[in-house]
């Protein structure tokens, strides 16, 4: 068995040093994921929506079906006079299938895992382990929402916009 001593002193200048570098831009640049270009996408215009009636589309491909929806109460990452706007990806986070809303939650339509549009996306029952991607919002002078970057993975993907 080989034991090794080491100083408090020691340890304490070492810790230092490694904390230092971690934290060093140059050093922590190598580790950061490149951030992606997402298109911006107009969605619907506010005027358009009515309190929990879903609106559909595909974000941030053609192949990844979304949700806009009015919630008619403050939600996290809201946009809109009432920041009640939300969008999410249309995938549960456990088996990619597809989700319903019901008026206060989305439901996914397979093994009934729910999450909440008001809480970023919260998973609260089922089998779902992780929050649904929520989708980066915006509002121009005109009312127009637009889709412009997607926060979390969305399902079954190593990175959220497909190569063409």
């Amino acid at each position: 068995m080989l034991q090794t001593t080491m100083s408090r002193r020691t340890f304490v200048g070492g810790s230092v040093v490694l904390g230092a570098l971690l934290t060093s831009v140059r050093f922590s640049k190598a580790f950061v994921a490149p951030s992606l270009s997402y298109k911006r996408k107009r969605i619907a215009n506010i005027r358009d929506l009515k309190n929990h009636k879903p609106v559909m589309f595909n974000y941030p491909d053609k192949d990844s079906p979304a949700m806009l929806v009015k919630l008619g109460r403050p939600a996290i990452g809201g946009v809109g006079p009432g920041k009640d706007i939300v969008a999410f990806s249309a995938l549960c986070t456990h088996q990619g299938c597809p989700l319903n809303y019901s008026k206060v939650r989305f439901v996914c339509k397979c093994h009934y895992s729910m999450f909440d549009p008001a809480k970023n996306g919260q998973t609260y029952q089922g089998h779902a382990s992780e929050w649904l991607p929520q989708i980066r919002l915006s509002v121009d002078s005109r009312g127009n929402i637009y889709a412009e970057a997607v926060e979390g993975l969305v399902w079954g993907r190593v990175i959220n916009i497909l190569p063409k």
